[in-house]
């Protein structure tokens, strides 16, 4: 044994992971609301809060890769606050769907992926950080 924390790897892994997950959702995000009648339309019938939703949340898997890479004990907090705030968006596109509004089938993935992700994320976190010194 190295003496190395358990889940250390695993902290690294998921943080970096979602720094670079965070990147690309800003990206996509932005050139869909962004970019014009073009993006839009290959967008196709993309529901506009969730696109709201995915780019602004974007920044905070940043923020929470960059906090799970420094071992902040914040990072779990925040992780499980974007599990929490995606699973609200996902009961409010549920609505919109039940109403009949129009949308992509390949939402309910995105969102599911991205529900997966961060109770994923926030169990790495809690298992690595729970008993690190508090952040600063």
């Amino acid at each position: 044994m190295t003496g190395l924390p358990p889940f250390k790897n695993a902290l690294r892994i998921a943080g970096g992971f979602a720094l670079l997950f965070g990147a690309l959702t800003v990206v996509s995000g932005g050139f869909v609301l962004f970019g014009g009648q073009t993006a839009m339309q290959l967008a196709g019938d993309a529901v506009r809060f969730v696109v709201w939703f995915n780019f602004l949340a974007g920044a905070a898997y940043m923020a929470a890769g960059i906090g799970m890479l420094r071992r902040k004990r914040w990072a779990c907090w925040l992780a499980l606050a974007i599990l929490a705030s995606t699973v609200a968006v996902i009961c409010a596109f549920a609505v919109h769907v039940i109403l009949g509004h129009a949308y992509e089938t390949r939402t309910w993935l995105a969102l599911t992926f991205r529900a997966a992700l961060w109770a994923v994320n926030s169990w790495i976190a809690w298992k690595a950080l729970r008993k690190a010194r508090p952040a600063c």
